[in-house]
């Protein structure tokens, strides 16, 4: 008899899950420091506006996370690396006390970069001791699943904040070298038609999910036509050119006079040289590409291109539906891409429904029914955002691999356009 057949299933499947988290866990924590190993620490110190985030400080944030939750409450003898760090790298916990404003974050030039660093290494070197021992509880094997995926929606920040950071310096750096140049045109467009019905929708089974894409509950979803891509970057020029920005009447209320009062006249990072428009992005100030899917537009500018376009943008729920025979892949983290990838001819299928572009939806971002929020520091991870914000689908450039699933719920407020966002538009079979 093998020894793995002499040990109780439920023992086997803890043991299983703990080595496989220790893998997760490590591996996401070497991808953070090589996101940010292109940057220097003056680069990772300041930060481009109240929205964004230093690199400093996600890295210092994520570790934080670990101390405060995992080896606090789960690691005998652990000794707190610096009690003030927790100040500076709380970032909303109202339980775990007072923070740092957020707003002034870029201020904090200490802790220095290479304390930072070394933060992370004392902190990485304690958990580790933690798989040393036989068998972890649920609690802390939970709270260090938790931990991996945060640190992940952490990586994601840091490129888009950095790429905030970038695009107000005179010299526009890049985070890396551009090497795709490809220019092309928009491919025909193709709807796709789905049956309307009576569907389950959220996260089902023991795989990890946040606590807002649940619980499972059924939902009526009328039949409904998607795009087979997002929209593109010549769309959007056209969008443009028939007075898009100056129109009125395509615009909600809010919008309109976000539009007039932030001068808006285009997506973000965008900039007319010698009377061609660019666009700022990783890969450093490149010409706009009309095949490649539009992407830093706020949920008003994806509404107004939707009525402009005679359609609509989609419910979370018929995205739901409509993605749930596809794989939950496509141009994440590890393709490397530094702007969303071009779209392609219809083959009769959704295209680029995962990575690329977070995809708005016309949907609040509001409770499930049955949602009921955790106590203590964890209740406070989503569930008190659920007001005024709009959910996107699907995934983007800089989301780590992995980290897509077809519930996942992200949310932003309906003026915010610094993340790599973009829209499918929708319309009634």
């Amino acid at each position: 008899m093998a020894i793995a057949e002499q040990i109780p299933r439920e023992k086997q499947d803890r043991a299983a899950r703990q080595a496989h988290l220790k893998q997760r866990l490590a591996e996401t924590r070497e991808l953070s420091t090589r996101l940010a190993g292109p940057l220097s620490d003056e680069d990772q110190t300041p930060q481009s506006m109240e929205d964004a985030s230093p690199t400093k400080w996600h890295l210092a944030h994520t570790t934080w996370f670990f101390e405060e939750l995992v080896l606090k409450a789960h690691a005998a003898g652990y000794r707190e690396y610096d009690p003030r760090f927790a100040y500076c790298f709380n970032s909303y916990y109202e339980t775990l006390g007072e923070r740092h404003p957020r707003p002034r974050r870029g201020m904090l030039t200490r802790p220095t970069c290479a304390e930072v660093r070394a933060y992370r290494a004392y902190v990485d070197d304690a958990i580790m001791r933690m798989f040393e021992v036989d068998e972890l509880s649920d609690e802390a094997l939970d709270l260090i699943e938790l931990g991996i995926n945060h640190e992940q929606q952490h990586q994601e920040l840091l490129l888009t904040d950095i790429l905030s950071l970038f695009a107000v310096q005179p010299l526009r750096p890049a985070y890396r070298a551009e090497t795709e140049t490809t220019q092309g045109e928009t491919p025909p467009l193709e709807w796709l038609s789905f049956d309307g019905g009576i569907f389950e929708v959220g996260h089902k089974g023991d795989s990890f999910a946040y606590d807002n894409e649940g619980p499972r509950h059924e939902q009526l979803i009328r039949p409904f036509k998607l795009a087979h891509r997002p929209v593109t970057n010549g769309e959007w020029l056209e969008f443009m050119a028939d007075g898009g920005y100056e129109t009125a009447t395509l615009w909600l209320s809010d919008g309109w006079a976000t539009v007039n009062a932030e001068g808006w006249c285009a997506p973000c990072y965008w900039e007319k040289r010698d009377g061609v428009w660019h666009q700022m992005g990783l890969g450093g100030l490149v010409p706009v590409d009309p095949a490649r899917p539009v992407c830093h537009i706020s949920y008003y500018e994806a509404q107004a291109f939707a009525l402009w376009a005679g359609k609509r943008l989609p419910t979370e729920f018929e995205w739901e539906i409509a993605s749930r025979d596809l794989p939950e892949q496509g141009n994440t983290i590890g393709a490397g891409l530094l702007r969303p990838a071009p779209t392609r001819a219809p083959d009769g299928t959704l295209q680029q429904m995962f990575g690329d572009v977070w995809e708005w939806t016309s949907s609040a971002y509001s409770a499930y029914p049955g949602f009921s929020t955790a106590p203590g520091a964890v209740g406070e991870y989503n569930g008190k955002f659920m007001c005024g914000q709009y959910v996107l689908r699907g995934g983007s450039l800089a989301t780590p691999d992995g980290h897509v699933r077809r519930t996942y719920r992200n949310f932003f407020y309906p003026h915010q356009r610094w993340q790599f966002m973009g829209l499918r538009l929708a319309s009634d079979a």
